[in-house]
């Protein structure tokens, strides 16, 4: 009975440990690109959106499951397949979500940084960029060594992304 209550009071503990280290790094993650596009020497670059939706579009939850810019496969996509088209929207289920509801496709902004009209270091390495969006800064960084990529951020064309492959 006490090693159980022991047990539930260390597993308690080691969550809210584990808790704190992840919002830690999100934080890390959110601010540390802010900071560093102030202290280096950065390029910039302009967007203008090709794109607009109204705000009731955006509020509809059926717009942020659609892909407003390839809403068809490309004709050399699994070509022979009968199942290509839904294929293709599994591909990337919210792509509207990451492009237009939470990040900012359809609206000018200005990127900062190294590389910012790239989503990776063309050299390797390090990439951090902010997307200015008139008050609103958004973070993005970069890291990329032979096969191993990962980012996290609002990317060169304005849209949020994660992503890790080892």
């Amino acid at each position: 009975m006490r090693l159980r209550a022991a047990l539930q009071r260390t597993t308690g503990k080691s969550l809210l440990i584990l808790a704190t280290c992840l919002l830690s790094l999100v934080v890390l993650l959110l601010v540390l690109p802010c900071v560093l596009v102030r202290m280096t020497s950065c390029t910039a670059t302009r967007y203008s959106p090709d794109k607009s939706f109204t705000e009731a579009q955006k509020q509809d939850f059926a717009f942020w499951l659609g892909n407003a810019d390839d809403p068809l496969p490309p004709p050399d996509y699994l070509i022979d397949d009968p199942r290509r088209v839904d294929k293709w929207y599994w591909r990337n289920p919210l792509h509207n979500f990451t492009f237009y509801v939470i990040g900012v496709a359809d609206k000018p902004f200005e990127r900062f940084g190294i590389c910012p009209s790239h989503t990776f270091n063309p050299a390797g390495g390090w990439n951090w960029c902010v997307t200015r969006y008139g008050s609103v800064e958004l973070p993005f960084i970069s890291y990329e060594q032979g096969k191993f990529q990962t980012y996290f951020g609002w990317r060169d064309r304005g849209n949020f992304g994660i992503k890790l492959n080892l």
